[in-house]
C-alpha cells in the first residue's frame, strides 16, 4: 500500500509518503527564500508523495518566531510559488501548505518569549497565557474572531494562487485554532467558548472560509491533536467527534498529531506513538487520516496502512535525515518510485 496512489479531490499521490511540516525558522519577513527551495526541492527529487510546506502565518502575529515563513502578502505567495512550479516541473510529488496562527504561542525564540519590542502583543481566545511566566495574550474581541477568519480565507487564496496541490489547516500543537478548541485554554462566554460546539466554531468558521477559495483541484487537510494530555482538555473522543463534522465541511483528511497546549504535559513518547490517535479517528469517525510521530521505516510505515490505521504517512525527523526515504523505502520493497532521470545510473533495479 505504501507506493500505491491515493486520491483526495482531483489530487493524486503517487505513494503514502507526507513530508511533515516543520519550522525551519530561516525566513526574513516571512519571504522563502533558497534554502527552502533546496529543501522542500531535495525532497521531492527523494520521490516523496506529497511535501507540506511549514507552518505560514496567516498574518505577522501568527508566527511563532520572526524567522517563520508568512503567506499574508503577494511577494511572499510570489517567492512560494518558484518552489511549487519547480516540484511540479521536475517530480512527481504534489505540494502543500500548512496555513498557520500561532496565538498564544507566538512571539518567541528558542521556546522563550521574547521582550515586546523584539516581538509583538500575542492572541489568544482568552487571557490565559500559554505559562505563568509569560504575557497576558490579548483575548481576541467577537469582531477580532471574524478577523481572523477573513487572515485564513486570504492566504488560502494566495496560496490557491500560487498553485499548492493541497491546502492543511493548523489546529494543533497548542496554536491559536486547538486553543479555542481546549476547555483548559479557551474560558470565553459566548459563541465560541463554552460547550464543544462552541470551541469548534472558529474552526469550521475557517474551513468554511478556505473551501471558499479551493475548487476540486485543491485538496483540504486539517491536523489536530489527537490529545493534549491532560484532565479535563481535548482528548481523542473529542478528535473523533470533531472528525465527523470536518467531513461534513468538505475537509478530505485530518492529520492527527498531539499535545502542545499545556505546558509540562506528560508525554509518552515512543515509536508510533501517535499512530493509536490516527487510527481511533479514522475508524470511529470514517475519516481518512494521516500518522505521525516517529516513524522512521518503510516497513513501519507498510505495516501502519496494511492494518488500517491510517492513509497517509507523515514523517519528521526521518526525512530530515534522509531526503531519499521514500525512493530508498522503493528500492527495499521493491517497488516503483520517482527517481530523477539525471540520476538513473544509480538506480538499484533489482
Amino acid at each position: 500500500m505504501l507506493y500505491t496512489p491515493i486520491k483526495f479531490r482531483n489530487v493524486e499521490l503517487k505513494n503514502r509518503w507526507v513530508m511533515s511540516p516543520m519550522c525551519m525558522y530561516s525566513c526574513e519577513n516571512g519571504l522563502a527564500n533558497d534554502f527552502h527551495f533546496v529543501h522542500y526541492g531535495s525532497r521531492a527529487q527523494g520521490g516523496t508523495g506529497l511535501i507540506i510546506v511549514e507552518a505560514t502565518g496567516v498574518e505577522p502575529r501568527g508566527r511563532i518566531t520572526n524567522h517563520c515563513m508568512g503567506i499574508w502578502t503577494d511577494e511572499q505567495a510570489q517567492k512560494l510559488k518558484k518552489i511549487v512550479d519547480f516540484i511540479h516541473g521536475n517530480s512527481e510529488s504534489k505540494i502543500g501548505i500548512q496555513l498557520a496562527h500561532s496565538g498564544r504561542k507566538g512571539s518567541t525564540w528558542e521556546n522563550k518569549q521574547v521582550p515586546l519590542g523584539e516581538g509583538w502583543e500575542t492572541l489568544a481566545p482568552s487571557s490565559v497565557p500559554y505559562h505563568p511566566t509569560e504575557r497576558i495574550p490579548h483575548a481576541l474581541t467577537h469582531d477580532e474572531v471574524k478577523e481572523q477568519v477573513q487572515y485564513f480565507k486570504e492566504a488560502a487564496r494566495r496560496a490557491a494562487a500560487a498553485g499548492f496541490d493541497v491546502i492543511e489547516i493548523h489546529a494543533a500543537h497548542g496554536y491559536l485554532i486547538h486553543q479555542f478548541l481546549s476547555p483548559l485554554s479557551n474560558i470565553r462566554t459566548d459563541e465560541y467558548g463554552g460547550s464543544f460546539e462552541n470551541r469548534i466554531r472558529f474552526l469550521l468558521e475557517v474551513v468554511d472560509a478556505v473551501n471558499e477559495e479551493l475548487d476540486e483541484n485543491i485538496a483540504l487537510f486539517v491536523r489536530i491533536s489527537g490529545t493534549e494530555y491532560a484532565e479535563n482538555g481535548w482528548d481523542v473522543d473529542d478528535s473523533v467527534r470533531l472528525s465527523k463534522i470536518l467531513k461534513q465541511h468538505k475537509v478530505d483528511l485530518v492529520d492527527v498529531s498531539s499535545g502542545g497546549n499545556i505546558h509540562g504535559a506528560k508525554i509518552p513518547v515512543h515509536k508510533g506513538y501517535q499512530v493509536p490517535f490516527a487510527s481511533q479517528v479514522k475508524n470511529e469517525g470514517g475519516t481518512e487520516t494521516g500518522a505521525v510521530g516517529l516513524i522512521t521505516t518503510a516497513e513501519q510505515a507498510e505495516e501502519i496502512l496494511q492494518k488500517g490505521e491510517a492513509d497517509l504517512i507523515f514523517i519528521a525527523r526521518e526525512i530530515l535525515r534522509n531526503p531519499y526515504t521514500a525512493v530508498h523505502g522503493s528500492f527495499e520493497m521493491k517497488k516503483d518510485c520517482f527517481f530523477p532521470h539525471q540520476y538513473e545510473r544509480a538506480k538499484i533495479s533489482s
